[in-house]
C-alpha cells in the first residue's frame, strides 16, 4: 500500500517509523525540513514530499498528526493541502487532538470529494508511540475504519471505533478530563505522604495493588517525587486540550469544575517556566507552597 504521513513531531515521528518498519511504502511531509531529513536518515526506505498535496497524491491512506485545529486545516485545505490531491475512496486518518467541530467539518469535506475521513486521536504519550502501544479512539464510518485498522495496528495496541464523525475527538476529551483530575489527586497524595514523612517507595508499592492504582500512579509517581518532568506530554499541549474540553462543555451545557481548576493550575506551571514540563509537574505547585 502507498501511505502518506503528515507531521513528524514527538508522536508522528515514531508512528510513521512503525509504518515503514511494517514494510509499507511511505511518503512523509513535515513543516520543518530538518525533521523530515532526520526521519529519512533513520528510515531511508521512506520518501519525502514538499507539500501535503504532493504527499497525499495517489496514496491509499493518508495519516496526520499535527498540533491543533489550525494546523490541521493548513495541511488539508487549500491549494497545497492534502485534500486537493487525495484520490477517491482513499482514507484520511487524523491523529491530531483537535475539536469535534473540525473533525466534522473535514469529514463533510471528504464526503463531497468521495474519500473518507476518520478522526482518531491517540493516548499513550511519546513512550506509547515509540513502543507501538498507543490507544486510538476513532470517529467515522465502519468500512474505512476497518480498512485502515491494519496500518493503525503497527503502532497501536488498542483501536476502537466509538461512533460517527467527531466521536473520536469527544472520547479524547473524556480521556484528558480523567487525566487532569487524576494527576492533581496524585500530586496531592504524594505531597501529603511526603509531608507526613512516610516511606513513599513503600506507600506507592502497597497502594498500587489496590483501588488507587492507575497508569499515572504506576508511571509517574516516582518521577514526580524526584522532580523529573522531562518526559511525556507537555503542559502547554495539555492546556490546549483542556481548553477544547472546556469550550465543548459550554456547548453541551455540562459542568467541568475540577477540569477548570486544574487548567488554571497548569497556567501557573507555565508562569513558572514549565510549559514544556510533563503534565505530572502539577506537584511542583504543592511543593513550593
Amino acid at each position: 500500500m502507498k501511505i502518506a504521513f503528515l507531521g513528524l513531531g514527538v508522536m508522528g515521528f515514531p508512528m510513521a517509523g512503525h509504518i515503514v518498519s511494517a514494510q509499507h511504502q511511505l511518503t512523509v511531509y513535515n513543516r520543518s525540513p530538518q525533521k523530515t531529513q532526520k526521519f529519512l536518515d533513520q528510515f531511508p526506505k521512506a520518501s519525502a514530499a514538499h507539500s501535503p498535496k504532493d504527499a497525499a497524491e495517489n496514496a491509499d491512506f493518508v495519516f496526520a498528526c499535527v498540533g491543533n485545529d489550525d494546523d490541521l486545516r493548513s495541511i488539508t485545505l487549500g491549494e497545497r493541502g492534502a485534500f486537493s490531491s487525495i484520490k477517491p475512496s482513499s482514507v484520511f486518518v487524523d491523529h491530531t487532538t483537535a475539536s469535534a467541530e473540525v473533525a466534522q467539518e473535514l469529514y463533510q469535506n471528504a464526503q463531497k470529494s468521495h474519500f473518507h475521513f476518520i478522526d482518531a486521536p491517540v493516548s499513550g504519550g511519546e513512550a506509547g508511540a515509540q513502543k507501538g502501544k498507543l490507544t486510538v479512539m476513532c470517529g467515522g464510518d465502519q468500512k474505512p475504519f476497518q480498512d485502515a485498522l491494519p496500518v493503525i495496528k503497527t503502532y497501536a495496541q488498542k483501536c476502537i471505533l466509538i461512533g460517527p464523525s467527531g466521536h473520536g475527538q469527544l472520547t479524547k476529551m473524556v480521556n484528558q478530563i480523567c487525566i487532569a483530575g487524576l494527576v492533581q489527586a496524585l500530586s496531592e497524595a504524594l505531597n501529603f505522604g511526603t509531608q507526613a514523612e512516610l516511606n513513599m517507595d513503600a506507600v506507592i508499592d502497597v497502594i498500587s495493588g489496590g483501588a488507587a492504582q492507575s497508569w499515572q500512579l504506576d508511571n509517574r509517581a516516582h518521577s514526580m517525587l524526584n522532580n523529573h518532568f522531562n518526559h511525556g506530554f507537555a503542559v502547554e499541549w495539555m492546556r490546549k486540550d483542556l481548553g477544547i474540553c472546556l469550550q465543548t462543555a459550554k456547548k453541551i451545557n455540562t459542568s467541568l469544575p475540577i477540569t477548570a481548576l486544574v487548567d488554571q493550575y497548569y497556567a501557573q506551571i507555565i508562569q513558572k517556566g514549565g510549559k514544556r514540563w510533563d503534565t505530572s509537574s502539577l506537584i511542583q505547585l504543592l511543593k513550593s507552597s
